[in-house]
């Protein structure tokens, strides 16, 4: 559920295999396995919530207000 004032949107996001791995890997040693030895974690929902933290936390915000930072940026559908 978002948090007041905010959306919920579906998008596509690059990022490194290495950097998924290590998401992965982390969430497991925190999480542990279950009573069967198995590891059940929604790897989708968590690295939802890791980048949504980050981007609330991190100063998204502000980075999108600056003009600069869209140089270089794919154009957008229907351009």
């Amino acid at each position: 559920m978002p948090q007041h004032g905010n959306v919920v949107i579906n998008v596509n996001v690059e990022i490194p295999g290495r950097t998924l791995e290590t998401m992965v890997q982390t969430a497991r040693t925190l999480k542990g396995p279950d009573a069967k030895g198995h590891f059940r974690i929604d790897t989708a929902d968590l690295v939802s919530h890791l980048i949504s933290r980050f981007l609330v936390e991190g100063g998204f915000g502000d980075y999108v207000a600056a003009i600069q930072n869209y140089e270089g940026v794919r154009p957008m559908a229907g351009a």
